[in-house]
């Protein structure tokens, strides 16, 4: 079951594991910067990968390439779904934005 609590941890260790494959990027590459709610990716180039809570219904929001996802977390899998039943996961998600913004993989840690 989903509280609040819960959202807050789950959200904190993806915003985590995110930032930590970002942060092994040249930041001539991709910066990547949290605040409060948010993750900003940016690449050299200028363009964005935005990561965003949506606490009213808890989600993770994510704007990139020209779209926006937004993710639940589904208990069976332990994983950020999307929620159009598309079969997008969170961070192969951000992974596939990061790759075309920069051209370069994104390594979560294990």
């Amino acid at each position: 079951m989903m509280d609040e609590a819960r959202y807050n941890s789950l959200v904190a260790a993806a915003f985590k594991r995110i930032l930590t494959a970002a942060d092994a990027f040249d930041p001539d590459v991709l910066e990547a910067e949290a605040t409060g709610d948010k993750v900003t990716l940016t690449a050299a180039s200028g363009e964005k990968c935005i990561i965003n809570t949506q606490r009213a219904v808890w989600q993770v929001w994510v704007a990139g390439q020209g779209q926006g996802i937004h993710f639940s977390y589904d208990d069976a899998s332990r994983t950020w779904k999307d929620d159009k039943g598309k079969g997008l996961e969170l961070f192969a998600f951000v992974a596939g934005v990061v790759k075309h913004l920069t051209g370069e993989a994104l390594t979560y840690p294990s």
